[in-house]
């Protein structure tokens, strides 16, 4: 018959409209489809419908002499081209193929034959079926069966017709609805699928590329196409078509230098090519010298490197990333890529749909990770009908009839999808999902790696690891460290292998790595350079062992702890396990000795806190009895103020309320001043110190005696008439003195000094806000005390500890948040905890200048004054709102439920009074405050000292405003420069000088910009805390520090002077740690759905219901007590006030736990991320510990039975005589304290962790007799064993174990340095001081601070 000849029956070819970049498509899906906004991309219509022959036929008349296919020498232009495949095609019609019906195609790569050949039977309107000519036999014949090939065509030109199919179609033009070619890919049961393309989907995704790539500069004429993949591979096709749609060359490189990849850089060079399309593999060969004629490079097919977008990419060089499923038509999607960008594989083709959705085939919001589908024209179809149809279906979100599930997670973003993995690869690691081709794709980017994949084994200890299998190319070097260090660079900690050299990756029938072959343990594994050389022998040997029980990896003697995939948790397990051998051993030792050999012999040289058999008696029940009728007598003066203030408000009716007595206003004046006055509370709580601790002298006494309760009773005296608020003024010397301290002249005292007395403060000294210099503390069934000495002119940190007995030499200075427990030498700098010496900071102080005027004796009283009156005035809008309510009601009952209903609205009214308020003060004094070195008796030092009381106050009064979405909001109106998605708890700063970048993270009580005292002068700076930075529990980012970004400051750590991004630290002083950054679900942690953050700020606006029960209560107390008054009189008024607010109190307590029971139920060791509701709940229970529990009642339970009944309520293990001074217990059910426990003041039982934004939640558990120390944190899973005692200022590890009867210290807590508490107290004591009958063991620490939860 008659072939056609080439360029009949073309259909027309419409100019390619312009790419649409508005999102008005997108809106319209949406309110057609009645569906929330999610991740649905605009769709851009496709170009006009025609045929790959219409293409290249557009082309060959437009430049019929331009080069168009170059190979083995021999160059075809254009129309020379045409003319052998209408030769050829001719040759196909003889045996009568035409339309409809599929041509096999095995012609050798890089020929002008394969080429010719597949044009020719597109040119009968066949389809054509490739295989690579290197494939085996047996595939092909698989192939021609499943797409039942009539004739296939061969090397030379070659037609081998099928001898079970025979043509049945007519050679024709083809039209768009006719397949085009029919390719296989890799099935998952071991037989590839073949996949039909139209000429429609093939040549509308030819002309959306041609709008988006060099649109400046478009492919043309002179432009050389490299065409280096497998006709087989789909990716040809971009080739090809590449070239032909534009009247380029398409020039197929030889296969032998394609399988070399080195080679071909060269090649690239000597054919002058410019543009190319092939996988990032392939291009990571070539060096950029080879490169510099190409002006376009497209990659696809698998993940790309971000290193290879900042080697190739260039100003002279467009580079773009692609992805598309061979169902959708080689590419759906595309990005041009940037340095320092992220990779993204962009938004979809014109006239392609993609939507992201979750397991529902809901769209995910922006930000959020899902599978991606797609439909539009570039849809094909299995030839499998069932294959077809399980894959293929249709959404309601989407205009496409069939739409393909791809099996593919990406993360939605408005600028442009980015490649996850593959959900049928998804596994879950200690609760993290892991996508293994994420992991399997940084491997084989390893430099010497030939092959790689990850799975998830299990270790002989019973615990999870991801393992990463690498087959090396012979002869390449491989050095484990550099490996996982290159793999840190690539991957989060989380996702980074433990590394394991084999010779080969079992497959399965498919292709694919069989990940259940591959070999474990690892010990029959191939040959590992981490285990080359002879096994360790002695302690390196049993060292071994342990590393192997937990690793599950064969160790060598190079073996390095970190390199070999260990982690801060790991290191923990592991020190737990070394001491039952080497009690000593502490988590600091490991990560300053990770090789095993230098951990052994650390363990060979370390003679760790011997073992100490010892019974701690429980805390004698009589205590309890003593302790309730001291709490009767301090209920009943605190019942005085309430009358008092009862009294002030019935007389500001001015006699129009019958059940309102008058009272003298001279009565009501003197006892406020008695009561309330800075000069009565200092007089009243120095005398009752004195008069409580006369006599006391440094020594040890039992835990409960009368030595105990003495002090005990006098701190409660103490913290009832708020002599804190005095601490900073002038007023604080002169109530040291009071006390019976030893102050000398010109001493800034902004910490409260010992109840005891027992303290000497040298001339000109400096005590920053919140150290302890109390100078006791409870070591088992032990009170230590002893007597502290400042030197003159020295200065002491914020936040830092003076255990019993220590000494700060003259003009010597500690650093924030150090424990003090040897002498400090005269001029010495100290650091850490336990404090040792270290080399002055940078900053040099003035020299001293204690020059002060009087009047801010009276500055300061002023602002004591006003600082009280806030809270008044802020009430006073309510009242005046509440007196016409109730100024009708002739009885009290009445007026007592007007009030009762009205008391909603106007706490609402106080809390907004107050917080403008607060804003409107802490803005105006923030106005002086600047960087620098200012007097610290000046102007500065006072606006410096009234904003941070405020904010300190604000944590307290204000507590439901932090740890919400509402706490950014707050500190921006107090003047801090907050960024977006910043997560800030109970965080004290000065405002003006915090800045926190985007995505920040802020934990409990940390500290940021805080002021500094020494010689008469004030400190003060700015401190930053970079993008996605954490800072911990209590940590501190001092004046003048800056945190970079993706950094991380661990639980009472502080921020290094100079530090990297991405850089972790912990301890004091800091250490650095192997980086430990997990990323989680982003819509879970730092991207969360506009829908969780509508229902985490609905529980939010739930905080407001404790402050209203506190509220409540407070009016039930105000009838209560009217009641009395009217009937009895403001004498028994007070006597009976008392057990009022006693059985308030309860109230309170009993509030809380049923907030606690209904609210979150009972804890449990699990795993919420920060945008889940959990997480939200528990919060507002912890509102409820805040603001209703602890301020009626919680806070004078401090070390009584009492607390412990009402923690068993919430559903803390207490057992019997347990001593706890702290009510920072976070998980409840999550705590156990056995018999006799000691806890001591300002002391967090650590229950959660939330340094990732995942919370995650672990025991804590003291045994029988154990202590925790002042101020010290045990993170989740750790335990203290029996008797073992944790000094002040420690940080006990996550999952670490502290054997029975031993002494620790320290942050990270080590063995208790020298003889351990017992010996140095009764060494401090020696000089004829009291022991009441005990061996004295050790010191104190510092004021108990605001809550450290999270």
């Amino acid at each position: 018959m008659r072939v056609l000849p080439l360029g009949c029956g073309t259909t027309s070819s419409a100019p390619s409209p312009e790419p649409q970049t508005s999102k008005k498509r997108l809106m319209d899906t949406i309110e057609n489809c009645g569906i929330a906004t999610g991740a649905i991309w605009p769709v851009a219509p496709a170009a006009p419908a025609r045929t790959l022959l219409d293409i290249l036929v557009t082309s060959a008349e437009a430049y019929p002499h331009a080069p168009a296919l170059e190979a083995g020498g021999t160059v075809l232009d254009y129309r020379t081209l045409m003319h052998e495949v209408n030769e050829f095609a001719g040759r196909l019609s003889a045996y009568g193929v035409g339309n409809g019906d599929r041509v096999g195609v095995r012609v050798p790569s890089g020929t002008l034959d394969l080429y010719v050949a597949i044009l020719a039977v597109l040119r009968v309107g066949a389809a054509y079926v490739p295989v690579d000519a290197d494939d085996p036999d047996e595939r092909a014949a698989m192939i021609w069966e499943d797409a039942q090939v009539c004739v296939v065509l061969g090397a030379g030109r070659s037609i081998m017709p099928s001898p079970t199919v025979r043509p049945g179609g007519r050679p024709s033009w083809p039209t768009p609805d006719d397949d085009c070619w029919i390719i296989f890919t890799s099935g998952t049961t071991g037989r590839p699928k073949g996949v039909a393309v139209s000429h429609r989907s093939a040549a509308a995704f030819v002309d959306a590329e041609a709008r988006i790539f060099l649109r400046g500069a478009p492919v043309g004429p002179g432009d050389r196409v490299l065409a280096g993949l497998s006709v087989a591979f789909d990716a040809s096709c971009e080739e090809m078509w590449l070239a032909w749609r534009h009247a380029a060359c398409l020039v197929p490189a030889p296969r032998s230098l394609v399988k070399t990849g080195t080679d071909l850089g060269p090649w690239l060079v000597e054919r002058g090519i410019t543009v190319i399309s092939t996988v990032p593999t392939l291009l990571a060969l070539w060096p950029v010298e080879c490169l510099e004629r190409v002006r376009l490079v497209i990659v696809g097919g698998e993940s790309c490197p971000p290193e290879l977008v900042e080697r190739i990419a260039s100003p002279q060089r467009e580079f773009w990333n692609t992805y598309g499923p061979t169902e959708t038509t080689v590419v759906a999607t595309a990005a041009q890529m940037f340095p320092g960008q992220p990779v993204r594989i962009g938004a979809p083709l014109d006239g392609w749909e993609i939507a992201v959705v979750d397991e529902h085939g809901h769209p995910v919001p922006w930000g959020g990770t899902g599978e991606l589908v797609i439909g539009g024209v570039g849809t094909a179809r299995y030839l499998d009908s069932a294959k077809d149809a399980e894959k293929f279906g249709s959404s309601p979100y989407l205009y496409s009839p069939r739409v393909y599930r791809s099996g593919d997670l990406v993360r939605a973003e408005p600028d442009g999808l980015i490649f996850v993995g593959r959900a049928d690869e998804q596994v879950k690691l200690s609760g993290r999902r892991i996508e293994l081709g994420e992991v399997d794709a940084a491997l084989q980017a390893l430099p010497g790696v030939r092959a790689a994949a990850a799975a998830v084994r299990k270790t002989p200890a019973g615990g999870e690891l991801l393992v990463g299998y690498l087959v090396l190319n012979p002869g390449a070097p491989y050095d484990p460290a550099a490996a996982r260090a290159l793999l840190l660079e690539r991957l989060p900690q989380a996702l980074v292998p433990m590394l394991a050299t084999v010779d080969g990756l079992p497959t399965k029938t498919s292709g694919k790595v069989d990940r259940n072959a591959l070999p474990w343990p690892l010990a029959t594994s191939g040959p590992d350079p981490s285990a080359a050389g002879p096994r360790p022998t002695g302690t390196a040997g049993w060292l071994a062992e342990q590393w192997e029980a937990l690793l599950g990896m064969p160790v060598g003697a190079d073996g390095d702890f970190f390199a070999l995939g260990g982690t801060s948790l790991a290191a923990a397990k592991l020190v737990s396990v070394l001491r039952t051998r080497c009690p000593g051993i502490s988590v600091a030792d490991v990560y300053a000795h990770p090789g095993l050999l230098g951990l052994a012999a650390k363990l060979d040289d370390l003679s760790g806190p011997a073992r100490q058999e010892r019974r701690v008696r429980p805390t004698p029940r009589r205590v309890g009895v003593i302790q309730f009728l001291v709490l009767a007598v301090l209920y009943t003066i605190s019942s005085l103020r309430w009358v008092i203030g009862l009294a002030a408000l019935d007389n500001l009716t001015f006699g129009t309320l019958r059940w309102a007595p008058h009272t003298s206003w001279w009565v009501i004046l003197a006892g406020w001043f008695l009561l309330s006055s800075a000069p009565a509370r200092l007089v009243i709580g120095a005398g009752a110190a004195r008069t409580l601790t006369a006599g006391i002298k440094p020594g040890s006494y039992p835990r409960g005696g009368s030595v105990h309760l003495r002090i005990w009773t006098a701190e409660r005296v103490v913290t009832m008439f708020n002599v804190a608020s005095l601490m900073g003024t002038p007023w604080a010397g002169r109530y040291a003195r009071a006390l019976g301290c030893r102050v000398g002249k010109n001493v800034d005292l902004h910490s409260m000094p010992s109840v005891t007395g027992l303290v000497k403060l040298g001339d000109g000294c400096s005590i920053e806000p919140e150290v302890d210099i109390t100078g006791y503390w409870l070591d088992g069934d032990i009170l230590h005390l002893g007597a502290l000495e400042v030197g003159p002119e020295s200065r002491v940190g914020t936040r830092s500890t003076l255990l019993p007995g220590a000494k700060v030499g003259a003009w010597a200075e500690v650093a924030p948040g150090s424990s003090v427990l040897d002498p400090v030498a005269d001029g010495e700098y100290w650091h850490g905890s336990p404090a040792r010496p270290s080399g002055r900071p940078a900053n040099g102080w003035p020299a001293p200048d204690h020059r002060r005027s009087r009047i801010w004796d009276l500055m300061y009283g002023a602002a004591l004054l006003g600082l009280g009156l806030l809270p008044l005035i802020a009430a006073a809008p309510s009242l005046l709102l509440l007196y016409p309510l109730i100024a009708t009601d002739k009885t009290l009952i009445p007026a007592i439920v007007q009030t009762i209903v009205a008391t909603p609205l106007l706490v609402l009214v106080s809390l907004a009074t107050y917080s403008l308020l607060l804003i409107l003060v802490v803005r105006l004094f923030s106005v002086p405050i600047k960087p620098g070195y200012h007097p610290a008796h000046g102007k500065v030092a006072w606006c410096t000292w009234i904003v941070s009381g405020l904010m300190n106050g604000a944590r307290g009064t204000l507590f439901p405003y932090y740890a919400s979405l509402f706490t950014p909001v707050w500190l921006r109106l107090l003047g801090a420069k907050v960024g977006r998605r910043v997560e800030a708890s109970t965080v004290l700063t000065i405002p003006k000088l915090m800045r926190v970048d985007d995505g920040a993270f802020l934990a409990d009580d940390t500290l940021i910009a805080p002021y500094e005292v020494r010689g008469g002068w004030l400190r003060i700076g700015a401190s930053r805390v970079g993008r996605r930075s954490f800072v911990g529990n209590s940590g501190i980012v001092g004046p003048g520090r800056e945190l970079p970004d993706n950094a991380l400051v661990g639980v009472l750590a502080d921020a290094p002077e100079r530090s990297e991004p991405g850089s972790s630290w912990l301890g004091r002083p800091a250490i650095a740690l192997p980086r430990v950054a997990d990323g989680g679900d982003p819509s879970r942690t730092y991207d969360p759905l506009r829908r969780l953050m509508l229902a985490r700020a609905v529980v939010e606006l739930c905080r407001f219901l404790p402050i209203v029960c506190t509220a409540l209560l407070g009016d039930v107390a105000f009838g209560a007590l009217q009641d009395v008054v009217d009937r009895f009189g403001l004498a028994t008024g007070v006597a009976v006030g008392g057990l009022i607010l006693l059985g308030l109190g309860v109230v309170a307590c009993a509030m809380t736990t049923l907030a606690k029971w209904l609210l979150v139920g009972r804890f449990k060791v699990a795993e919420h991320p920060l945008w889940s509701s959990f997480v939200w709940r528990n919060e507002l229970y912890d509102v409820f510990v805040e603001e209703v529990a602890m301020p009626w009642l919680g806070s004078t339970l401090i070390g009584t039975p009492f607390l412990n009944i009402w923690l068993r309520s919430l559903g803390v293990k207490i057992g019997r005589g347990v001593w706890c001074e702290t009510h920072w217990l976070p998980e409840t059910d999550l705590i156990t304290l056995e018999d006799g426990v000691s806890v001591n003041r300002g002391t967090v039982l650590q229950t959660h962790l939330f340094h990732d934004r995942v919370m995650r939640l672990d025991t804590v558990h003291l045994q029988e007799g154990a202590t925790l120390g002042p101020h010290s944190i045990a993170l989740p899973g750790s335990l203290l064993g029996t008797a073992a005692t944790v000094g002040a200022h420690s940080l006990v590890m996550r999952g670490e174990e502290l054997p029975g009867g031993t002494h620790w210290l320290g942050n990270p807590v080590a063995a208790w340095p020298s003889d351990g508490p017992e010996d140095q107290a009764q060494h401090r004591h020696s000089a004829g001081r009291h022991r009441s009958g005990h061996r004295s063991r050790s010191r104190g620490r510092a004021p108990a601070r605001q809550r450290v939860g999270v």
